[in-house]
């Protein structure tokens, strides 16, 4: 599983407050609930379908946790983008500079962890990992449309 190899789109523009939405928070597990939180106030606010919503909140929360769990990061960067009318992108950036690739890992039946990067490459439309020029870490995106 890894993320598409072809070139990414940009990654989202942080000042256009009609078409993005951006949090900061602390790189702790607490945090991921307050991402999802408010990312889904804000797909509400767009007036999204439901289904769209349900699996961006999901992604972001998946993004947002390996943020936390798996970099050395003291705070993340959540952000959603209308990037066109029918194409939403989610990122996470974090803080982490050692250059470390994401975590792989084959979750086992009873495993209570480890399917996030496999729910993201099934659920998104394109994925990868760049390098954040917000944090100068890792800015991990993943675009759904509807």
């Amino acid at each position: 599983m890894s993320p598409h190899t072809t070139s990414s789109p940009q990654l989202l523009d942080a000042a256009d407050p009609e078409r993005t939405h951006w949090i900061e928070l602390p790189a702790h597990r607490s945090s991921v609930g307050v991402a999802r939180r408010s990312v889904g106030a804000r797909l509400a606010a767009w007036r999204l379908p439901r289904d769209l919503c349900a699996d961006a909140v999901l992604l972001l929360s998946e993004l947002a946790t390996n943020a936390v769990c798996h970099t050395l990061s003291a705070r993340i960067l959540c952000g959603i983008g209308l990037v066109t009318d029918g194409c939403l992108r989610l990122e996470v950036h974090d803080h982490d500079y050692t250059g470390r690739r994401l975590p792989r890992c084959e979750a086992g039946p009873d495993d209570e962890g480890g399917r996030g990067l496999f729910l993201v490459e099934q659920l998104a439309d394109t994925w990868g990992v760049d390098r954040s020029r917000l944090t100068g870490g890792n800015a991990v995106w993943a675009n759904l449309t509807a």
